[in-house]
């Protein structure tokens, strides 16, 4: 029963060091997890932001050059209405000359065939009728008006042809530029339609490339939601871990407590009995297929994450495989597998004395047996918190681990 005693203390302060750290673990893990999460949804909602941002120049320059190019249609429409106008009227004008002109023209006509006829006549007939005409006067006075009334009907008649004549080059004048003015309104219009047609193509590509940056902004605020919508997802699961973390390390910072009361009511327990010093006990190398020590005992640089930077005990690099041997006779009184020891086991020699063995891949003794010295007990592995195949090996003295290289050599 006594011995029972110090086993129990030994082996709850080995449990002690082995579990306690090891709880929140994999929470405090989660955690960094769920931070670096939020640090990169956060950047990457900053980076979106500004995109938006961006997407937002450019749509508010967009829109004011759109209302820009709507005034410039508004003022081409205008001045299109103004020259369809000016077109009317021109042609109303032109059309109001082109009459003119043919009135003229038959009126040139008209005198022009009136004249004919007296020349015709006054031919005809000689100069009796012109001589006749003057005879018959009954005075002086009557004979000079009617050769002056003759001279007078022919100067008349000379007069309004060149009259006419000129009316109808005036009118004809006239008319060509009229015509040159129509053409000019004509090819203005045509240049000012081009020139309409040339805007609204513009608007038309500046109204799509304005939709687009809405299609786009529409998408990355949207993002930004989603981002924002996970950010605080990651906020609550953060929140969550660390109110886990906490509940994990009161929970072990009590279980702790007791376990210390445990393992100090067994050690007084144990105080009771003579404890055997090591020189009684004679120890053989562990590992006979090889003595290459790879990690010392005490302080080091952690070789991987979990793994302890004060080393109790020594590494034995050996290929998987190799066979472990008990380093002296004794009873097992652990062997199981934990997340940072891997396969191991610990053997009682008895008085405070035990030996544990770490990292195997496969145990071949169970709890309860007895070994004797140089027994094989397990097989050299990397499982637990190792960074490849070796055997730990540590000598635990009265609750203490102390350096194996002063009991036991290659």
């Amino acid at each position: 029963m006594r011995k029972s005693g110090r086993f129990l203390a030994a082996v709850l302060s080995f449990a002690l060091v082995l579990a306690t750290p090891l709880s929140a673990q994999a929470t405090k893990s989660g955690l960094s997890d769920a931070k670096s999460k939020k640090t990169a949804l956060e950047a990457e909602k900053k980076k979106t932001e500004q995109e938006l941002k961006n997407l937002e120049d450019l749509k508010s320059d967009t829109t004011a050059y759109v209302k820009k190019l709507d005034s410039s249609l508004e003022s081409i429409g205008n001045e299109l209405s103004k020259l369809g106008d000016d077109i009317d009227a021109k042609e109303k004008q032109i059309d109001t000359t082109k009459q003119e002109l043919s009135e003229a023209k038959e009126t040139e006509k008209s005198q022009y065939e009136s004249m004919k006829l007296r020349i015709k006549y006054m031919y005809e007939k000689g100069d009796s009728t012109y001589v006749d005409l003057l005879m018959e006067s009954g005075s002086l006075s009557e004979l000079l008006s009617k050769a002056e009334y003759i001279t007078k009907i022919s100067s008349y008649d000379r007069q309004k042809l060149d009259e006419y004549a000129a009316t109808k080059e005036k009118i004809a004048e006239k008319e060509k530029s009229l015509e040159s003015e129509h053409a000019e309104l004509l090819m203005l219009q045509d240049e000012t339609e081009a020139k309409q047609a040339s805007v609204e193509k513009l608007l038309a590509a500046k109204q799509t490339e304005l939709q687009n940056y809405e299609t786009k902004i529409a998408s990355a605020e949207g993002q930004i939601s989603e981002y924002a919508k996970s950010i605080e997802a990651q906020e609550n699961q953060i929140k969550s871990i660390e109110a886990e973390i906490k509940r994990k390390e009161e929970e072990a910072r009590k279980k702790a407590e007791e376990e210390k009361k445990k393992a100090a009511a067994a050690n007084k327990a144990a105080q009771t009995y003579k404890t055997v010093s090591l020189g009684d006990i004679s120890f053989t190398w562990p590992c006979p297929a090889s003595g290459r020590i790879t990690s010392g005992f005490g302080g080091r640089k952690s070789p991987t994450k979990g793994a302890s930077s004060n080393h109790q005990g020594i590494d034995i690099s050996a290929p998987t495989g190799t066979s472990i041997v008990a380093a002296a006779a004794g009873e097992v009184v652990i062997a199981t597998y934990s997340s940072s020891a891997g396969n191991y086991v610990m053997i009682s020699h008895g008085g405070g004395v035990y030996t544990v063995y770490m990292h195997a891949s496969s145990l071949l003794v169970s709890q309860g047996q007895s070994v004797k010295k140089g027994q094989t007990i397990a097989k050299v592995g990397s499982t637990g918190y190792s960074t490849g195949s070796h055997l730990h090996f540590g000598v635990r003295v009265n609750g203490s681990y102390v350096n194996p290289t002063k009991y036991v050599s290659p």
